[in-house]
């Protein structure tokens, strides 16, 4: 069975600790001290109101919001009504300001930690509820907003248009007003929203960073396409083929626009990499980073894989986090995201239509019925992957500045991926259910692309 890169540095979750009633006690104690002294230092009168010195207030609340949120006992709606009972809401304006402070460090943190603003929702989704998501999105694009567009890399951008799909850009602060006014939450609940983003931003492991951080440099924002970026016009036709060939219902039809996007990519690759070549541009490799949806997200990492090998990229599988780094070129590292895309939703599709699966005595075996299937689905991807890679050897030598240029393609993305995975380790797959294997096998001979046009590595 293919084994694929598994990243030991995917990091581990902290444990919550099982003292959690004293560690509370504890904080809840040096809470009451430092509003008692932020009291002393700026009150006139009774209760916590804002005096002269508004740096030691905010200090003060900053504090507070991170100790409630990193509390161990994990009680985020009790701390809520505690920082409430504590600091507002006579603290007022004060006490909004100093969420979205907070806030906006954790996410800055997670910048400096090598996460990316497509990774930061992605991870909160799989462990939150649905406002969490959104109410750190919108907080996402009110911290995008310090820095000027021409000092964010242009992933970053796209990254960051992708997260604020309709979010409105000019969101009013404080964020945390707003958005208890909008949704109709009182403040108590947003406060606890606030404290789940804080908390769950601060189980974050450090990750190797794919991209310069915000501000760090300079890039053109013009629609020109730069070295390494991509042509946004051949793309879209590319999505437009496999997007029709998704939807039909009709296999021939969807057969043919799948080997017509295959070909306009593996044509257009091909282009980029004499272009480069021709302007001087030395290849270099570049990461992405490709969520896996639960359940069998493994096994659908063996597939990324497959797509990533026949397109001269490199796949660790970081498993802890749920996704896949993807290393290679820009144009190839667009080419393994569509059509990885498009065939784990045909994947997905023909696994669904095989039904529910059972033993003559009644026990499901649906589980191991569906992870077996997509292992076998994905290799026999790979097997037809290579296949056709081979038959397009003979495009190569028709240009004899294409195997040298590849060539070092190929070593950027493997001196890339050495350089952030030192600790990769290989793991095998193994499958239990027959039938769940023959099932992805025939999927996958039926599966909706062609590689005429492809390339061995």
């Amino acid at each position: 069975m293919s084994a694929w890169g598994l990243s030991d540095r995917s990091g581990t979750l902290p444990a919550v600790s099982r003292r959690n009633r004293e560690k509370r006690a504890a904080k809840q104690k040096d809470r009451r001290r430092a509003a008692a002294a932020g009291r002393e230092r700026t009150s006139f009168g009774g209760g916590f109101s804002v005096g002269p010195d508004r740096v030691a207030v905010q200090e003060i609340l900053v504090a507070a919001l991170r100790m409630a949120a990193m509390c161990p006992c994990g009680d985020l709606e009790q701390h809520a009504a505690d920082l409430l009972r504590d600091f507002g809401p006579s603290g007022g304006r004060e006490f909004e300001v100093a969420a979205d402070l907070t806030v906006a460090e954790a996410i800055r943190t997670a910048w400096e930690d090598g996460w990316l603003p497509s990774d930061l929702p992605e991870f909160v989704r799989r462990r939150c509820e649905a406002p969490v998501v959104d109410y750190l999105a919108e907080a996402i694009v009110v911290e995008s907003r310090r820095y000027p567009e021409v000092m964010l890399h242009p992933r970053w951008r796209a990254a960051l248009a992708a997260v604020s799909a309709g979010i409105d850009r000019e969101i009013a602060t404080p964020h945390l007003r707003h958005w208890a006014a909008r949704y109709g939450y009182d403040l108590r609940t947003s406060l606890r929203i606030v404290l789940e983003v804080l908390a769950t931003l601060g189980t974050l492991p450090v990750m190797e960073r794919l991209l310069p951080l915000p501000g760090e440099s300079r890039h053109a924002v013009a629609s020109t396409t730069a070295a390494g970026e991509v042509d946004e016009k051949a793309l879209a036709k590319v999505r437009g083929l496999l997007a029709k060939a998704e939807s039909t219902e009709f296999p021939e039809e969807a057969e043919a626009l799948s080997a017509k996007a295959q070909e306009l990519m593996s044509r257009y690759s091909l282009h980029q990499a004499v272009a480069d070549h021709d302007r001087g541009r030395v290849p270099a490799a570049s990461g992405r980073r490709l969520w896996m949806e639960a359940p069998y997200a493994g096994a659908k990492a063996m597939l990324v894989q497959s797509v990533a090998t026949a397109n001269r990229c490199r796949s660790v599988w970081s498993e802890k986090l749920g996704f896949v780094t993807v290393i290679g070129a820009e144009t190839e590292l667009d080419i393994v995201e569509l059509l990885t895309t498009s065939l784990l939703v045909q994947a997905n599709r023909a696994m669904l239509a095989a039904g529910s699966q059972v033993t003559r005595r009644g026990t499901s075996r649906t589980r191991s019925f569906r992870q077996s299937f997509l292992v076998s689905y994905a290799t026999r991807i790979g097997e037809r992957l290579d296949t056709a890679s081979a038959a397009g050897t003979a495009e190569v030598r028709e240009d004899s500045r294409l195997l040298p240029v590849l060539a070092a393609r190929s070593r950027a993305a493997e001196d890339l991926t050495d350089r952030l995975f030192p600790e990769m380790v290989q793991r095998s797959v193994s499958v239990s259910n027959a039938d769940g294997w023959g099932a992805g096998r025939a999927a996958a001979d039926l599966a909706l692309f062609d590689v005429h046009g492809s390339i061995a590595g």
